[in-house]
């Protein structure tokens, strides 16, 4: 491309100077393709964030493209501050992925497949503010339920109170987090002292959240499972449960308005220390607010986000386990297992360069190989963990598997295709009964009268090419596809 500011080190390898040539370049990772799509508000975002301070690594994915503050799609590292943009508002955005035993051809028939989205919405609802009082078969929260839920996560008291198998905790990339001195009983003093203070008035409403999707981008989506050819990738597989030309299903959603309104209100927070003291912004935005560890600003914004990422913990294991009771009234017998569940928002304490370090993923995917130190004790210990990257619905969907080069992107992959289209102007130049006629062709079906023109698959970047760009990386390995057969999506915006 016509004065490119990458310099190119690998067919989907490049890198990016710091600004003012200080520090670490950034590591870019995508085809020519890919990084032709970059536009300038992401390149530009890239290297704020790069030269923020305390800031030793940042990692651009091939999904990458404006977000806030730093871009959708980046790694971001830090061993000595905490920077709530590159988590964003969504705290804990997720994905996780059910097989069931259910072979693909019980799905074929329209009708069951209209009676399967009937059953799954009428336990998960979707929509912006909605929960389970608009789904009538839902799991009712309690207040104090809540409070457990968001302090302990995916605890074995909260998943029995709830209906949801104790084990599938196992097949999380973190089933809890706690405060930030390592105690729970510091997310209960957080919680009560924001409560009690009427710092949290609409609690007990968004507690009835858990186990919905909300809008915007998130999504339940049946798949059918259809595993790749490669020995090796056959022997992972059958590690992380997937069974071929069997049903799945994937889902995507995060801590709904709970974590919403803890990401914004930790903004404003900060926001005011930065103006109390006079502090300058990071290259002038205040999207890049950020607090030194250690500091009783970053304690605060370390507890509230480890509350609001437990909120979405639980959040996905409902889903699932009210998914599959939904398979279960339609084909009586069927059984389920969680494969994995794994966050594309938010910080954690990982060693970068031998050093401790906050690794930011927004938008961006944990990946950690076979023999990886972090993975001792877990069932994917020699295998590596389960990579779930979703593409799009007529395009399919991948779960992957890191390689040990996974290094160089500081152990991450893309969370995606990554938007190609904002949303307003695939409203403007998209068809609407194109878009509804694509998934006609494809046999896709979807519980809404008409797709969401602003999530068409037209909207995304071309998935083969994101995924050419991780391959050609040699950062993960296709370990089957899915194939998308019926949607559950809300047109209605995102409200978190």
């Amino acid at each position: 491309m016509p004065d490119s500011p990458f310099h190119i080190t690998a067919e989907a390898e490049a890198f990016l100077p710091a600004r003012n040539n200080a520090g670490k370049p950034i590591t870019v990772i995508g085809t020519e393709a890919i990084r032709s799509g970059f536009d300038q508000t992401c390149i530009d975002q890239a290297l704020n964030s790069r030269s923020a301070p305390g800031v030793t690594d940042l990692v651009l994915n091939p999904d990458a493209h404006a977000g806030y503050g730093a871009p959708v799609g980046c790694v971001m590292v830090s061993p000595t501050h905490i920077y709530p943009g590159p988590v964003g508002v969504d705290i804990k955005c997720s994905m996780s992925l059910l097989q069931m035993d259910i072979p693909a051809e019980e799905i074929v028939d329209k009708t069951i497949r209209r009676r399967l989205i009937e059953a799954i919405v009428a336990r998960t609802p979707t929509g912006a503010g909605r929960g389970q009082r608009e789904a009538k078969k839902s799991r009712r929260v309690s207040a104090d339920l809540g409070v457990q839920v968001c302090t302990e996560g995916a605890s074995k008291s909260v998943c029995e109170a709830l209906g949801i198998p104790p084990e599938w905790a196992l097949r999380c990339e973190d089933s809890a987090h706690v405060g930030h001195d390592g105690n729970i009983s510091t997310l209960h003093e957080r919680l009560d002292k924001m409560r009690a203070f009427n710092g949290f008035p609409g609690f007990e409403n968004k507690m009835t959240q858990l186990g919905s999707y909300g809008g915007g981008n998130h999504f339940g989506e049946c798949e059918v499972v259809q595993l790749a050819d490669d020995p090796a990738m056959r022997r992972t597989a059958e590690v992380f449960g997937l069974q071929d030309n069997r049903v799945a299903f994937l889902s995507h959603c995060g801590s709904r308005g709970f974590g919403n309104i803890l990401a914004q209100r930790q903004f404003k927070a900060l926001e005011g220390f930065f103006r109390t003291w006079g502090m300058s912004f990071p290259a002038e935005d205040k999207q890049l607010v950020y607090a030194p560890l250690g500091t009783p600003e970053a304690d605060a914004y370390l507890d509230d986000m480890a509350l609001g990422a437990n909120f979405a913990t639980v959040n996905h294991m409902l889903i699932n386990a009210l998914v599959l009771e939904a398979f279960q009234e339609v084909l009586p017998g069927a059984k389920g297992q969680l494969v994995y569940f794994i966050s594309h928002n938010i910080a954690r304490q990982e060693v970068v360069n031998n050093q401790l370090s906050w690794v930011h993923r927004k938008g961006a995917t944990r990946a950690f190989p076979g023999g990886h130190h972090a993975l001792k004790d877990t069932p994917f210990a020699e295998t590596g963990h389960p990579i779930l990257l979703p593409g799009n619905p007529r395009d399919g969907s991948v779960v992957m598997v890191a390689k040990p080069d996974a290094v160089k992107s500081c152990y991450s992959v893309n969370h995606g295709a990554g938007r190609c289209m904002g949303r307003k102007a695939a409203a403007r130049t998209l068809d609407q009964k194109a878009v509804d006629a694509d998934f006609d062709t494809h046999d896709i079906l979807f519980n809404s009268r008409q797709y969401p023109i602003d999530e068409a698959p037209n909207a995304y970047k071309d998935f083969k090419e994101v995924l050419r760009s991780v391959e050609s990386a040699g950062l993960a390995q296709q370990v089957c596809k899915l194939k998308a057969r019926f949607v559950i999506k809300d047109a209605a915006e995102a409200d978190d």
